[in-house]
């Protein structure tokens, strides 16, 4: 049996949506996806030195994993704000604590062959996770719609929202090299 996937998400939401940031979510989250953007800019650099890096030591250096995972943290948390997945206003360091959460275990051990050839193993998961992400974007808008009326966002659409989150976030820690493991498939730990 193969052991947990070291990239997991963890879902604390309550489904309970503000109708007001709900209705202008997307003007609420512009700040956040400037920043995200900017801050996207600085880990490609820090992708190829740590491809680099990873290539010849077999691991990635533990401050540039921990500069790209808290990227990818971020990321995930604006993603979730932005698509109804959560409802309150993330920070701006992807510190923990927000309720779509993905946790990334430190640097481990990774093939070197693996490593070398790891934007063409990651074309396929890719596309699959780039339709995962119109697919968020459609229930978003489901979301959008019922949290304006009632307050809240279905319990399911929240659900597989989330799993898309979850598959993307394991997906770009895959391709910028946070571990060697494949997405899963996995379901996620939501407990609401």
């Amino acid at each position: 049996m193969e052991s947990k996937h070291p990239v997991q998400l963890a879902v604390t939401d309550d489904l309970v949506r503000n109708r007001l940031t709900a209705f202008f979510r997307f003007f609420l989250a512009i700040p956040h996806l400037i920043w995200v953007s900017l801050w996207g800019v600085a880990v490609v650099f820090a992708v190829i030195v740590s491809w680099f890096a990873t290539l010849f030591a077999g691991e990635t250096p533990a401050g540039l994993h921990s500069f790209i995972a808290r990227w990818l943290r971020y990321s995930t948390h604006v993603r979730a704000y932005l698509y109804l997945v959560a409802d309150p206003f993330p920070d701006f360091m992807g510190d923990g604590g927000y309720p779509i959460d993905l946790h990334v275990t430190g640097p481990a051990p990774q093939r070197r062959v693996v490593t070398g050839f790891r934007i063409i193993l990651a074309i396929p998961v890719l596309i699959v996770s780039a339709v995962l992400d119109y697919l968020a974007q459609a229930l978003a808008v489901i979301s959008w719609f019922v949290a304006i009326f009632t307050g809240r966002v279905p319990q399911g659409v929240r659900n597989l929202a989330a799993w898309c989150s979850k598959f993307t976030g394991q997906t770009y820690a895959y391709a910028l090299l946070l571990t060697d493991r494949y997405p899963s498939f996995d379901g996620i730990n939501a407990e609401s």
